[in-house]
């Protein structure tokens, strides 16, 4: 029997998925704008670097109902197309996770939203008595992640492509077997991607990851 090329594909939530980033919804549901605006602002600017930022999105749920939350997950815009795509990389053989910063809470949702195998995310935020506790210590590296995933799918690391939007992504590409940059703001992004795609609609990566061929 033939091996499936690219056993697993992993995907970036928050601006690969969505249409805009998810904390931006959750801070507007829960009329907490100015922590999601302020956040980004010391992003962009320097004074904070990725696990600050991390720790300043999470922190933006803190004390908030857990059914609070997850309103904001389903109002927020996604691609079209998701559950469709992720039954033709299932019908193809393919396995595909998401690798994201977001916590359990989330990832959990998403899982069950859209019928991903698998995920990783941050773990440094719980739920206690349906309340979003603070987080705690945050880091906001993939690395560690992407190994994971590619165990326990029993695969090399060469047999993965990763779907992400940002400079996070931009690093994993090289580790990875094809890296996909979807709607991506930066040119650094895309250029460090073999496929470059600008698109609503989930199904244009699935087409894409058929096409990939394994680099020279």
């Amino acid at each position: 029997m033939e091996s499936v090329r690219w056993p697993l594909v992993t995907v970036d939530l928050d601006g690969t998925l969505t249409r805009r980033h998810g904390w931006e919804t959750i801070a507007d549901r829960l009329g907490r704008r100015p922590l999601f605006d302020r956040a980004n602002e010391r992003y962009l600017a320097g004074e904070a670097g990725e696990d600050q930022h991390l720790f300043e999105l999470l922190s933006i749920a803190t004390g908030a109902k857990l059914t609070d939350v997850v309103a904001a997950l389903a109002a927020t815009p996604h691609l079209d197309g998701i559950e469709d795509g992720i039954g033709r990389l299932h019908a193809a053989g393919r396995r595909i996770a998401l690798l994201t910063h977001n916590p359990s809470y989330v990832v959990d949702w998403y899982v069950a939203r859209f019928g991903f195998d698998d995920a990783e995310g941050t773990r440094s935020q719980v739920i206690v008595d349906g309340v979003v506790a603070p987080p705690g210590p945050t880091h906001a590296g993939k690395v560690d992640g992407l190994h994971a995933l590619a165990a326990r799918a029993g695969v090399a690391l060469d047999q993965v492509v990763h779907v992400g939007d940002g400079a996070v992504d931009a690093a994993l590409f090289p580790l990875v077997g094809g890296g996909i940059a979807l709607n991506a703001a930066r040119p650094d992004v895309e250029r460090a991607a073999d496929v470059v795609l600008r698109t609503i609609d989930f199904r244009d990566v699935v087409a894409a990851t058929e096409r990939l061929r394994p680099r020279a």
